[in-house]
């Protein structure tokens, strides 16, 4: 397929149009016509491109690209070693930031839902058909302890829990992949047992412990892990790809 024929393939899907966001979303760097071979990751760490241009790819697709807003642009540095390494090996970066958070089959928070059990019934933005928080219920109630057990085993990775001054079972779920710990107080407005998001600030202890809610830090790249694998495996399915996922450890 065309590299240009994959970016209207992934905007006609992911919709990055309808969204605000802090970065250009699609193709961010032009590499080869052709694009056979996808490698798809977090981030576009140098670590990852190197992975990509041993697996031979023509394209790299992330959650995590560049061209943030407010970021030093100058091309200097370990920016420009990212960059110069894409450009000289002809691999075409694409990257999805808040579009591959939201999208309800393959989107971050949807993902999660999936992988933890947990049935999405909405957005906690009133108002916005692209909320990045959302809610759902569990199917059953679980103590604190037994929730933090089931996000260690399908995250392999240990969560920060702060409890609830309130002592109580989970059943209504808030969360926001990545680094959406803000929405704790609203999550708490809406009723909810716990919140689950990527990151931690020093002010959720305070809310969670004053609000009456559990939080869960439980990793912004454990967390957005599952997105942008199930958006590849969308391409491998749906238009024939051959596409590879690759981990690169990230224990924050």
């Amino acid at each position: 397929m065309n590299n240009y024929q994959l970016e209207s393939v992934l905007n006609e899907f992911l919709k990055p149009f309808a969204i605000k966001d802090y970065c250009p979303n699609g193709m961010q760097i032009e590499g080869k016509e052709e694009v056979r071979k996808i490698v798809t990751g977090v981030t576009a760490s140098q670590a990852l491109i190197e992975a990509a241009i041993e697996q031979d790819a023509d394209a790299l697709l992330v959650h995590h690209g560049y061209f943030w807003r407010g970021e030093s642009e100058p091309l200097k540095g370990m920016k420009f070693k990212r960059i110069k390494s894409l450009i000289e090996s002809g691999i075409n970066l694409y990257a999805y930031h808040l579009p591959l958070d939201v999208h309800p089959e393959v989107g971050n928070n949807a993902q999660l839902a999936t992988l933890l059990g947990i049935e999405q019934l909405g957005g906690l933005e009133d108002g916005n058909p692209n909320s990045v928080a959302v809610w759902g219920e569990l199917p059953s109630s679980l103590s604190a302890k037994d929730f933090g057990k089931l996000l260690a085993t399908k995250l392999n990775r240990e969560p920060l829990h702060i409890e609830s001054a309130i002592a109580k079972p989970i059943k209504k779920v808030g969360w926001c992949t990545g680094g959406g710990q803000d929405f704790i107080d609203l999550a708490a407005s809406k009723g909810m047992d716990a919140f689950v998001s990527g990151e931690i600030s020093e002010r959720t202890t305070y809310s969670a412990r004053e609000l009456g809610i559990h939080y869960f830090s439980a990793g912004h790249h454990a967390t957005e892990r599952y997105g942008v694998k199930a958006l590849g495996q969308w391409l491998a399915d749906q238009h024939g790809f051959e596409v590879t996922f690759i981990d690169i450890d990230n224990p924050v």
